[in-house]
């Protein structure tokens, strides 16, 4: 009975993968937003019901976000070490590819939480509040544009020359979205149409001056190389998109690459340097919905060459989810290579990494959200989603999770769940996503999992890939993933 529970559990996963595998194929305090879900005694079977259908959160029932002060009070003592920001998956569209009309309207509310209407906003903010926070280096992790589309990482670059000018060098590495994406689209009135693609040559003409034209070392075989943060710290830039007949086939470095981080690896001995490896696709399976999508394929040989050598961090993206995980597990996750995803730049909260790394290997790490209000006010935004980001960004996100989970409750009607029922399910399932995009699930996890509505998912919906995935957030609900730190 076990086996066969087991298997049932792996089979869901499998399938949220395949359903959810959109969402990863891609401030200086936290602001009060929604709350935890409600919490009920017991669970209750389904009624009949005339009450009027639920097609989006009842915003009445949507309680305040718990205020919370945690992260300031986490980072308010700076240890020594490089200043470095991390981001990644900024997905950026240029402006010229979009009338912002119905075909662009439907690609972002029928998406996968990216606030894309608002993505030039976004960037000009970040630029403003890196260049406040005078960090030694920005590494951006790929999924530097939306889909690859040449205009968007031409215009995308120039937003890093700005960083530049105020001399704040910018690293960054391609993503499975950024070349020869066939997906590269432009919105105009309802229609999508094809944009002109990048090529592996015209990523490395765009971003040149970011990374590539000062590295110490290229890998013949990728777009991997060796960037000198300085004279006793390297950044490993690993390629980790792999492509096929010109087109992306998924994460994986090739065995020529392992032989070039192999020289690295020697010459970092050699010159008694740290080394910083960075990619997009994640190095250890930091999630069991899209392990399959997300995890360098193989990476087991990357994780040994690592972890020889001595590397004790490693940074990446792609997720879209905030989360760190220690490679030896079996050990209490101390002693071996911390991996550190930052989620996404253009999913709400909008945040970004604050890291502090020592030449030996010490580190300190947190998230910091995007201050967009402040930005919106300087700037004599008129647009209130903008003077009020922090009240805007979070019921975005939620609306795209409450869509996924009440458009799966509209097919099981079977189930005799009321509309009420229907809008709470959908409701805690969309604030409980949220929670675990943010790596913050701990937050919630004994009131999601003593509330009326889980109880209703698991117990009568359990097929459905929301239970699932609700059973997998309370399993990772043990930390808060936005602070880690290593002495």
């Amino acid at each position: 009975m076990a086996k066969e529970k087991g298997w049932s559990r792996r089979r869901g996963l499998l399938y949220i993968g395949l359903i959810l595998g959109l969402m990863c194929a891609g401030c200086s305090k936290r602001e009060s937003e929604i709350g935890a879900p409600t919490v009920s005694s017991k669970a209750e079977l389904p009624t009949e019901s005339e009450e009027v259908k639920t097609t989006e959160p009842d915003q009445e029932t949507i309680e305040p976000f718990p205020d919370d002060e945690t992260q300031e009070t986490q980072v308010m003592e700076v240890i020594p070490g490089h200043k470095i920001l991390v981001a990644t998956d900024m997905h950026y569209l240029s402006r010229q590819l979009t009338d912002l009309g119905s075909g662009f309207t439907y690609m972002v509310e029928h998406g996968d939480g990216k606030v894309t209407n608002y993505i030039w906003e976004i960037t000009e903010a970040f630029v403003q509040e890196v260049i406040r926070e005078k960090p030694e280096l920005l590494i951006l992790c790929g999924d530097l544009s939306l889909n690859g589309e040449l205009e968007s990482h031409e215009e995308f670059a120039r937003y890093l020359k700005e960083i530049e000018s105020h001399g704040i060098p910018v690293v960054v590495i391609p993503g499975n979205h950024d070349i020869n994406n066939p997906q590269a689209s432009r919105f105009f009135g309802e229609e999508r149409r094809p944009a002109q693609i990048t090529t592996p040559e015209e990523f490395c003409r765009i971003y040149g001056s970011f990374g590539y034209d000062e590295a110490i070392s290229r890998d013949p075989e990728s777009l991997s190389y060796v960037y000198p943060i300085s004279e006793k710290l390297w950044g490993l830039m690993l390629d980790s998109c792999q492509y096929q007949s010109g087109y992306y086939v998924g994460g994986m470095i090739d065995t020529e690459t392992y032989d070039w981080i192999e020289e690295q690896l020697d010459a970092a001995t050699e010159a008694d340097v740290m080394l910083l490896p960075v990619s997009h696709h994640n190095l250890l399976e930091e999630s069991q919905i899209y392990e399959d999508d997300c995890t360098i394929e193989h990476s087991e040989r990357l994780i040994e060459l690592l972890l020889g050598w001595g590397a004790p961090l490693y940074l990446s993206g792609h997720l879209h989810v905030q989360h760190f995980m220690n490679s030896d597990q079996e050990w209490g996750g101390v002693s071996g290579i911390d991996e550190i995803v930052t989620s996404s730049l253009a999913t709400p909260p909008c945040q970004y990494g604050v890291l502090y790394f020592q030449e030996e290997g010490a580190f300190r790490y947190h998230t910091q959200i995007l201050d967009m209000d402040t930005w919106a006010k300087s700037t004599d935004q008129t647009d209130i989603r903008l003077l009020e980001f922090s009240n805007y960004r979070v019921p975005f996100l939620e609306n795209v999770f409450y869509n996924q989970a009440h458009d799966q409750l509209e097919k099981m009607k079977e189930l005799g769940f009321t509309d009420t029922q229907m809008g709470r399910m959908s409701q805690v399932y969309a604030r409980a996503n949220c929670y675990y995009y943010w790596g913050r699930a701990v937050e919630i996890a004994k009131q999601l999992k003593e509330s009326q509505e889980y109880k209703l998912w698991t117990e009568y919906a359990s097929d459905s890939m929301q239970a699932v995935y609700l059973d997998y957030i309370l399993e990772e609900a043990v930390v808060d993933y936005n602070f880690l730190e290593r002495e």
